[in-house]
């Protein structure tokens, strides 16, 4: 029987771990503010810096970027078990891996970009693929080591429906921020020269503008990560003693996972979305350069696609309380398809006339887009918490896992598409030099890949977000209530340290 003292346990856990501030929201916004200055880097450069400067084939790059996809596979659920299970420190559960990974991550950005021209001579192609690999790889891991615990940070710091789509909203925005040190990489990297053999005119990426941006990303990444760590908070903190998972444990949540409808959906939600927008941001810099030869087009294009992000930000809350998350994302997919799809219409417009519609175009798909991408951490969250509430498993580092898994898949389609487009129109020679014969003769092909693939992609998430998630506006209305009866049981069984308790 519970004596005069502890009524109060359970009452009202929700309104007591929330409550948060503009130091919160900022705090939490640095953390992917940082992680995707080291993540654009990848998607925005290392693609072209693999066949231009280093002249790796795109066949190669294509089964590198799937073999780090299945070590993933293996290394994603590892990294969110070890979440799970870890003892949280005085410092809290999740947030004290982005002082972990500060410099880690740091050191393995630039270590991708690091060697030479010239050291090629000395490694031979064989070498250069090995050194590729692995140096991926090792940024693949410890970037898994940010992002998971990073991304289960927002389940403790507020159990606030509310307040975690603010916190989506501010995570969107940190992460559109953080490619802006990468466009301004892209809008110098490239100079016009002479290919020889043929007397024609190509763009060459430049090395020194390429190391020297991206060593100072790398450093800027390190000190906003250490911030990030000392402004975050966690308010609901798990009191349970580290155990030894049980044998199977891990397959058991994943399988719990994968049977829910609204989890399935957002991941494949997030893999259709990072699949496009990867794909865009690597074949973009080919299509600029190829199609219509103005490199500036890259920034401007990546205006378009996250400036929007500042003008739906103030209405966001109003659009989710009247439509729902569900509603409001399948429409972000759905108008990115069509401004694509009309993109890929127009294909035969002049060139000159062109590049200005196609910017044009960019800012409605970026409107689209930026909807999904303000959003998808607050579905997610939600997500997981429907599959807590009707398993009673509480798992967010090995739910945030399978989820950034997912994602991560996005990334293999997107390599696919992108690689699979260079080897149809030879865009290397056999001795890894640039195809400028072939590129000439194919250039309209880019246009064409460049607008269709990006219109699949995005109807495909759309479709999934209306026909394939679960939690209408009604029903994650039913689940924040049902979420508090859970977390009221936590606590009062002392499973739960909330508020000042967590940090003490």
């Amino acid at each position: 029987m519970e004596n005069e003292n502890t009524p109060e346990r359970g009452s009202g856990i929700i309104s007591r771990t929330s409550g948060l501030g503009g130091k919160d929201y900022f705090g939490y916004a640095l953390g992917d503010f940082a992680g995707c200055m080291a993540f654009a880097t990848v998607t925005t450069l290392l693609q072209r810096f693999y066949t231009d400067v280093w002249g790796l084939s795109p066949l190669f790059i294509l089964f590198m970027f799937m073999f780090a996809r299945i070590w993933d596979a293996i290394n994603d659920p590892i990294m969110g078990r070890i979440v799970d299970i870890k003892r949280p420190s005085k410092n809290g559960r999740y947030r004290v891996w982005m002082k972990y990974v500060s410099i880690p991550l740091a050191l393995a950005t630039v270590l991708m970009f690091l060697p030479w021209p010239g050291l090629a001579n000395q490694l031979g192609s064989i070498g250069m693929m090995v050194y590729a690999a692995v140096t991926y790889v090792i940024f693949g891991m410890v970037y898994t080591m940010h992002q998971i615990p990073y991304g289960s940070l927002a389940s403790v710091v507020t159990t606030d429906v509310k307040e975690r789509n603010k916190l989506s909203v501010f995570r969107s925005i940190g992460a559109a921020l953080g490619n802006i040190p990468v466009l301004a990489i892209t809008f110098i990297w490239t100079k016009k020269v002479v290919d020889e053999s043929t007397g024609k005119e190509v763009a060459k990426v430049q090395y020194l503008p390429v190391i020297i941006g991206i060593a100072a990303i790398a450093v800027l990444v390190g000190v906003l990560l250490f911030i990030a760590y000392r402004t975050n908070k966690e308010r609901v903190v798990s009191t349970k003693k580290a155990e030894k998972a049980p044998k199977g444990e891990t397959f058991r949540i994943v399988k719990s996972l994968l049977k829910n409808r609204s989890f399935l959906a957002v991941s494949l939600t997030g893999l259709l979305l990072l699949a496009g927008q990867m794909f865009t941001q690597s074949f973009y810099t080919y299509l600029f350069s190829y199609k219509f030869g103005k490199d500036w087009m890259n920034m401007v294009s990546m205006a378009c696609t996250y400036l929007p992000m500042l003008f739906l930000m103030p209405f966001m809350g109003k659009l989710i309380n009247r439509f729902g998350k569900k509603a409001v994302c399948a429409f972000g997919g759905f108008l990115a398809c069509g401004a694509n799809l009309a993109l890929f219409a127009m294909r035969g417009v002049d060139a000159r006339a062109l590049a200005f519609i196609f910017l044009a175009f960019c800012l409605i798909a970026g409107t689209g887009l930026s909807i999904l991408t303000l959003e998808i951490w607050a579905v997610a969250t939600d997500a997981i918490d429907d599959v807590e509430v009707k398993t009673g498993m509480r798992n967010d580092g090995s739910s945030y896992s399978v989820f950034m898994f997912f994602r991560k898949l996005g990334q293999v389609v997107a390599a696919v598409a992108v690689n699979g487009a260079l080897l149809g129109i030879n865009y290397l020679n056999s001795d890894g030099s640039i195809n400028s014969v072939a590129i000439t003769d194919n250039v309209g092909m880019f246009y064409d890949l460049a607008t269709i693939i990006p219109a699949v992609l995005f109807g495909l998430m759309g479709v999934v977000m209306l026909l394939v998630y679960g939690l209408s506006k009604k029903k994650t209305e039913e689940l924040q209530v049902e979420k508090e009866k859970v977390l009221s049981a936590q606590y009062a069984n002392n499973e739960i340290a909330i508020g000042e308790e967590a940090q003490a």
